[in-house]
């Protein structure tokens, strides 16, 4: 098993609509995918992304196959939308 740790910020102003997309469109992605999200972290304090988020994928290769697909690129660049600083 290998894990994915993705982080960002959220846009000013874009919360609710960030938080709609992340339920309505990038988890079912990502579990459509293969990856099985795993933990989702929300820092309210401090200097560090807002948003932690993990997810596990069987193993380096179905991992690299997902993140190399159109299929990855497509939610990712809609993620775009409603963050800034996505890593990775």
């Amino acid at each position: 098993m290998v894990k994915l740790l993705l982080s960002w910020d959220i846009k000013p102003n874009l919360e609710q609509e960030y938080f709609e997309f992340v339920v309505r469109d990038w988890v079912p992605n990502m579990t459509r995918l293969g990856i099985q999200p795993v933990d989702a972290w929300y820092t309210i304090y401090g200097e560090c992304p807002q948003i932690l988020t993990a997810g596990t994928a069987a193993d380096a290769g179905t991992m690299h196959r997902i993140l190399a697909s159109d299929h990855w690129l497509r939610p990712r660049q809609k993620l775009c939308e409603y963050v800034d600083h996505p890593h990775p």
